[in-house]
């Protein structure tokens, strides 16, 4: 065979091997998120740290297509069945309700979750160990478990309290179930539960903005991820009005809420990242048993105290995981 015929032949034989690793590593992995918008984003940050520390890098190995429903869950089923339309590798979804929504919109994509309720109560998978389908993710601690606790550490920081209020969606499940238990929970704790029902973002702005000084002592947030997605003007509104805020995420305190006890959606965020990771590289869901986080932290905010007229007792300063100054 002559030099000239070798050179091309070697030359082709070098591009077509060369190709399949060229291939994959051109791979970007196309993740769909679904959430309620609000303070949902700092599990969305803490995903793209927890994969970051698993060396995948946005924009270079992965994209997020972001649905974000503006506290409207009726758009979760349009957003997930688009999103399956599209071909994504998987949809990663915040919150139990925006969950099985997702879940009952799609046929094939894989789901991987950060979700308060139990995830073997709410339907999502068959167990904890096994999760049996293509859902699997991170369950943390959620309100609806806390609420007796957040009521007995509002009590102790106010004394006094006698009449809190809360609202929710009376047709989400969750939100039904978590009132339920906070309802328990005051009337072991001898406090009246003012609880007003609410469908709408609208609806909630209008509630909180009427409410008046007669109507609570305090506000207790409850399990329901519409109004999660709300939590900043619901603090905005309360810190006017000098009502104090109890909310279940952590990192709301440090936007103002008064106190806030709970479970860091940051670490489900973060933790997820190596179910979407698996996932992504081909581990099937069902083989892979859902984590529980636990950690839950108290964070007070004398700030906030101090600009609503508060003085916070030191055993329950002392009680804190963290006190804001």
């Amino acid at each position: 065979m002559s030099k000239n015929i070798i050179a091309p032949f070697l030359a082709a034989l070098v591009l077509v091997s060369a190709h399949p690793a060229q291939a994959q590593q051109a791979k970007v992995y196309r993740v769909g998120v679904v959430h309620e918008g609000g303070p949902y984003y700092v599990a969305i940050d803490g995903l793209k740290e927890g994969l970051r520390e698993l060396g995948l890098t946005e924009g270079k190995h992965y994209v997020l297509e972001t649905r974000d429903l503006k506290s409207d869950r009726r758009g979760a089923d349009a957003a997930a069945r688009s999103l399956e339309r599209e071909k994504v590798d998987l949809i990663y979804t915040v919150s139990t309700t925006v969950t099985t929504a997702v879940t009952r919109a799609t046929t094939e994509v894989p789901i991987v979750f950060a979700v308060g309720s139990d995830p073997v109560v709410a339907g999502l998978v068959e167990s904890f160990a096994r999760p049996g389908g293509r859902l699997t993710g991170v369950h943390y601690q959620a309100s609806a478990d806390l609420q007796a606790k957040r009521l007995e550490i509002l009590k102790a920081m106010l004394p006094g309290l006698h009449r809190v209020v809360t609202f929710y969606d009376p047709s989400n499940p969750v939100a039904m179930a978590a009132a339920k238990t906070l309802e328990e929970a005051a009337r072991q704790l001898n406090v009246e539960l003012v609880e007003r029902h609410v469908a709408s973002v609208e609806e909630l702005r209008l509630g909180f903005n009427a409410l008046k000084t007669q109507d609570a002592d305090a506000y207790l947030y409850t399990n329901d991820a519409m109004i999660s997605s709300q939590a900043q003007l619901l603090i905005d509104i309360a810190r006017t009005k000098k009502l104090p805020t109890m909310f279940g995420e952590p990192e709301l305190a440090a936007k103002g809420a008064l106190a806030s006890y709970g479970v860091r959606w940051y670490e489900a965020g973060r933790l997820s990242a190596k179910y979407v990771h698996r996932v992504l590289t081909g581990t099937s869901p069902q083989n892979l048993p859902v984590e529980s986080l636990s950690r839950v932290e108290l964070i007070v905010n004398l700030k906030t105290a101090r600009e609503i007229g508060l003085t916070i007792p030191q055993a329950v300063r002392l009680r804190a995981d963290k006190v804001i100054e």
